[in-house]
């Protein structure tokens, strides 16, 4: 059971779902513990954090995803067998999330305001974890938000379509125009 490998183990594959969770509690936690500052200052930067998690998956996706090898191919794998249990490990994404959100965020803002936008992200980032897997695995009740999410990553998922690149919400797919097929 190797965490690397793009097919996971049940066990590996569902650690977000009570790794996330947990880190999530933890960071607020410390953030509370330590008296870290405003109130106000932190949901804020948290509020921020988990809004810009959407912008951030979009990107991912169209640019990483389907744009980068060897993303690109991985990301195929995925489209090949839409029920596997294919996804980024847990140490993969925790450790991209510490690097590329929490280390840059904390040298600018500080320490606690980056911690804060982190678990923000990171929350947003447990979404997508639980969205995705639920538009694969899950049945929704028609009109319902996550019937709109299933509807749009089956269509994402149709051979050689482009576009519908947002799983939490089509919101970026809009404004850039990838909500239809060119």
């Amino acid at each position: 059971m190797t965490p690397f490998k793009l097919e996971q183990s049940p066990v590996l594959y569902f650690a977000d779902f009570v790794l996330y969770p947990a880190a999530i509690i933890i960071g607020a936690g410390v953030l509370l513990w330590q008296g870290a500052g405003p109130v106000w200052a932190l949901l804020l930067a948290a509020a921020l954090g988990f809004l810009s998690w959407s912008l951030i998956e979009y990107g991912l996706h169209r640019f990483v995803l389907h744009g980068l090898q060897p993303f690109k191919r991985w990301h195929e794998e995925h489209h090949q067998r839409p029920f596997a249990l294919i996804g980024t490990s847990t140490l993969v994404s925790l450790s991209m999330l510490g690097l590329l959100v929490l280390w840059p965020l904390s040298a600018i803002l500080g320490r606690w305001i980056g911690l804060s936008a982190t678990l923000g992200v990171g929350a947003g980032y447990l979404l997508y974890v639980l969205v995705h897997h639920a538009t694969h695995h899950w049945k929704a009740a028609p009109g319902s938000w996550m019937h709109a999410r299933k509807r749009d990553h089956a269509l994402h998922h149709r051979p050689g379509a482009h576009g519908w690149y947002g799983v939490t919400t089509s919101f970026w797919d809009r404004v850039f125009l990838t909500d239809r097929n060119r």
